[in-house]
């Protein structure tokens, strides 16, 4: 009989690659994930991994093997979700991008709490691109992620994909009267010799963002680079720099001066789960608090 923990630990590697990702995903050293799959590979009775130079790789018993746990984690997932068709309880994983866990989970967890009190949300604030592929990977049961005009998250096999909202990009810039460079700004061409806060490179947010102010003729100066958007609404608003908002965060904000860009661009909001758990009650009770939360706005 082959252990499912241990058929479990085969289908991680397929999905991370590597020794060293498997184990630092699962919280296992790397040699007690060697071992495990191992003592799977005597309890098939047959090779599942051989060495490629420095790398390991499924063997093609282990690549069919694979495929067939694949299965089986699907079919324990729908059973899950036809045992939870009753009351809401027990445990739900969710990743969410930063401007969604300030301007949406806060008001969409009060609701949980007050329609389904046993149910216990773990939420973890994650870059959508990871968030993605850490739910594909069963490591998180929800994701809410984002993706900007022209640059489309990465889609996985077996996630769904539900719109959620959408919020109008703008130029942000600090209230009148911080001087005649920032004053004067009534689009985003009249930036262009200002200082600029920007998400690190290879990010699709900072990539769209460049592109933007390409389109406008410049070469941006950025002089400060955080992935924490509230940072970016603090440097503007001090004028320290502009920045490329999104509705969501700039919301509260009355500090913060904003200006239309061409065509009034829109980042796009929306929530995925896999397939097979997506009947889940606990998904659908989160997703249903956020839809209520985005009507809001």
């Amino acid at each position: 009989m082959l252990d499912m923990k241990r058929l479990r630990l085969l289908w991680e590697f397929h999905t991370r690659g590597t020794i060293a990702e498997v184990a630092d995903a699962l919280n296992y050293t790397r040699s007690a994930v060697s071992q495990q799959l191992s003592l799977l590979e005597r309890e098939a009775g047959t090779p599942l991994l051989r060495k490629v130079g420095r790398r390991l790789e499924l063997t093609a018993t282990g690549e069919a093997l694979v495929v067939e746990v694949e299965r089986l984690l699907n079919d324990m997932e729908r059973a899950e979700s036809v045992l939870q068709s009753g009351a809401v309880g027990g445990r739900i994983r969710v990743a969410s991008f930063q401007t969604a866990v300030l301007a949406l989970f806060p008001a969409a967890l009060q609701i949980i709490r007050r329609t389904a009190p046993e149910l216990r949300v773990e939420l973890v604030q994650y870059e959508p691109e990871t968030a993605l592929s850490e739910t594909w990977a069963r490591r998180f049961d929800l994701v809410v992620a984002e993706h900007y005009p022209g640059h489309a998250a990465p889609h996985f096999p077996g996630l769904d994909r539900i719109p959620l909202t959408s919020d109008l990009i703008s130029l942000a810039l600090p209230a009148q009267g911080v001087g005649p460079d920032f004053d004067g700004v009534r689009g985003i061409e009249d930036a262009a010799d200002l200082p600029w806060v920007m998400e690190p490179p290879g990010t699709a947010t900072r990539h769209w963002a460049e592109q933007a102010c390409r389109r406008a003729g410049f070469e941006p100066d950025i002089r400060f680079e955080t992935a924490d958007l509230q940072a970016h609404v603090r440097l503007v608003e001090t004028g320290n720099a502009v920045a490329l908002l999104p509705g969501l965060v700039h919301t509260s904000t009355p500090t913060v001066r904003l200006v239309d860009l061409p065509d009034a661009p829109h980042r796009s909001v929306f929530t995925a789960a896999r397939e097979a758990s997506a009947g889940h009650t606990a998904i659908a009770t989160v997703r249903a608090a956020l839809e209520e939360v985005a009507t809001w706005r």
